[in-house]
């Protein structure tokens, strides 16, 4: 990439869990608001945004995800920004393979707002992108751990796990 050419922006939005609203999450609004002001700070152009709202970070086969990449094969957009990192990924294999491998191979250039990475500058949380991964992903099996223990204490107590407690059952 020269330092003359025009970034074609694709936003990436992902939440895990959808907050039971009926339109989209407010994570995704709020993620899509942060990114906007910074788009519209460095004056870069948006080209489309990539959702997948309810979609675990675990996996890479996202709907949003697969749509996002197939611009980039199809040269629609080379710039890709995400709030922080853990909104790319939460596998931190497919993520490193992705930011290290795949992005520079396509010359895409990878922007995580928060984590201060920046794939086409000498950034200092470039430095950070293996942690940042490992991090990630790390989160999403502490959290997987910490809910299975919840349940299996529920269960032990004889306590209800379902949404609303049927009669004779204590919540």
């Amino acid at each position: 990439m020269n330092t003359n050419e025009t970034f074609k922006v694709g936003i990436y939005l992902r939440l895990s869990r959808d907050d039971e609203r009926e339109d989209e999450s407010q994570s995704i609004s709020n993620q899509r608001d942060y990114i906007m002001n910074y788009i519209i700070r460095n004056n870069l152009m948006l080209i489309d945004e990539y959702v997948d709202d309810g979609v675990s970070g675990t996996q890479f086969d996202r709907d949003g995800f697969e749509r996002l990449i197939n611009d980039i094969e199809n040269g629609r957009i080379n710039m890709v920004i995400t709030k922080d990192s853990s909104r790319l990924g939460r596998n931190n294999e497919e993520f490193i393979g992705y930011t290290e491998r795949y992005f520079p191979e396509h010359n895409v250039r990878y922007i995580s707002i928060l984590d201060s990475i920046d794939t086409y500058l000498d950034s200092v949380g470039n430095e950070m992108i293996q942690i940042k991964g490992m991090m990630n992903e790390w989160y999403s099996k502490d959290i997987s751990k910490k809910i299975k223990a919840s349940v299996e204490t529920k269960k032990k107590q004889g306590l209800f796990l379902g949404g609303y407690t049927p009669y004779g059952y204590k919540h």
